[in-house]
């Protein structure tokens, strides 16, 4: 299995889940040290590769690198918060090659080393269904991707290509997102949301366990937000 963004939070949680399951696990992610610091955390039989999803070159040569894959996931995504009007056209790039280039890229390179079958997992997010204002780039970005896998299910067949769409999520990018304010927002998302509280990391990667060894699921998007998108 290859986990992309695996060096934290929904990512992390999930390669410790399947490292539990008995799987053979390769952790991706941008940061070298973080990722270090993830693979030491983990122990058992887990790889960590250094990659930026958003680098095409870089997705071929770490699928080039790993051999016969059975699942892959990727969960790799930074957060730009501002009007379009606000932050600058570069910056709006970054959400753009995390969150829609990157899974386009592990749909081209991951095929090769997956022998038509297995899955994979595109991690997106609640603001798909619920875009607000300073978080336009973000939630088209991800929407994107959700079209993407819905057509590479068809593309890609026999593998199994499935989004997981959660909603907020207690994780380390969250808390870069809030910042000082966490727990005042925690807090206050915990009232709005139906089950009385946002996610953990390990709830969210026990639904993306299910998408990857369910061998009839296939094209579909799976949310997981405690209600939050009713509200």
């Amino acid at each position: 299995m290859v986990v992309i963004g695996g060096s934290s939070g929904i990512g992390l949680a999930t390669a410790r889940l399947a490292l539990d399951a008995g799987a053979r696990v390769t952790i991706a992610g941008r940061d070298e040290d973080r990722l270090a610091a993830a693979v030491e955390q983990l122990g058992g039989a887990v790889m960590g590769v250094a990659a930026d999803v958003a680098d095409e070159d870089a997705v071929a040569s770490l699928f080039a690198s790993v051999g016969n894959v059975d699942h892959v996931a990727t969960f790799a995504g930074t957060h730009v918060a501002g009007t379009i009007a606000d932050v600058d056209t570069e910056t709006l790039r970054g959400p753009v090659g995390n969150r829609f280039w990157g899974p386009l890229f592990v749909c081209k390179h991951a095929p090769p080393a997956m022998a038509g079958s297995g899955s994979i997992t595109i991690c997106t997010g609640a603001g798909v269904g619920r875009p607000r204002a300073g978080g336009a780039i973000v939630s088209a970005a991800a929407g994107g991707s959700e079209v993407l896998a819905k057509a590479m299910a068809l593309e890609l067949s026999p593998i199994r290509v499935n989004v997981l769409r959660p909603g907020i999520v207690d994780t380390p990018l969250f808390d870069r997102m809030a910042g000082d304010r966490r727990d005042e927002v925690l807090a206050t998302q915990a009232k709005r949301i139906p089950a009385g509280r946002v996610a953990r990391a390990e709830e969210i990667a026990h639904a993306a366990l299910f998408l990857m060894t369910n061998d009839y699921v296939t094209g579909e998007t799976l949310t997981i937000d405690g209600g939050y998108s009713l509200t």
